[in-house]
């Protein structure tokens, strides 16, 4: 079964690693990954997880930046050198790999966090000060960013 394609992550959750360093996927994200998920290096070193088909849509577009571009090929190497496609299993979870794991900081307390076409799973603590840090200034951004959308 194909998740749709206007499949949308919302809410955060507060699953643990197991010893095996498998991720319990939250419940209400289980039906959009039946296709499996794409795990890669995110920003702020948060892990990214995608449905294929955002996947495939998304990195279309990040490999259309020119290669001669410094900046674009070093994202490239970033994005897709730590990218893994996984099935979650029967109970939900989902394996990270070590480089991954090593990447966000992840040890047992994590953060999964909806935003839109893809999820971020954040070491607790580490999302903890990321949300502190920009709190104030989520009001200002709306404006500055998305103008008119308010």
């Amino acid at each position: 079964m194909t998740a749709p394609a206007s499949a949308h992550f919302f809410g955060t959750f507060t699953p643990r690693l197991d010893e095996k360093g498998r991720l319990f996927l939250p419940a209400k994200f289980r039906p959009l990954l039946t296709d499996g998920v794409v795990l890669t290096r995110g920003q702020e070193h948060c892990i990214y997880g995608w449905t294929p088909e955002a996947f495939d849509e998304f990195s279309g577009r990040a490999r259309q930046a020119s290669f001669t571009n410094r900046q674009a090929r070093n994202f490239i190497r970033m994005l897709f050198g730590g990218a893994a496609h996984e099935t979650p299993d029967k109970q939900g979870r989902v394996p990270i790999s070590q480089l991954l794991r090593d990447w966000a900081g992840l040890d047992r307390d994590c953060t999964v966090v909806g935003t839109g076409e893809r999820f971020e799973i954040w070491d607790s603590a580490r999302w903890n000060d990321f949300s502190d840090e920009h709190e104030e200034g989520f009001a200002d951004l709306s404006e500055e960013i998305f103008p008119g959308i308010f």
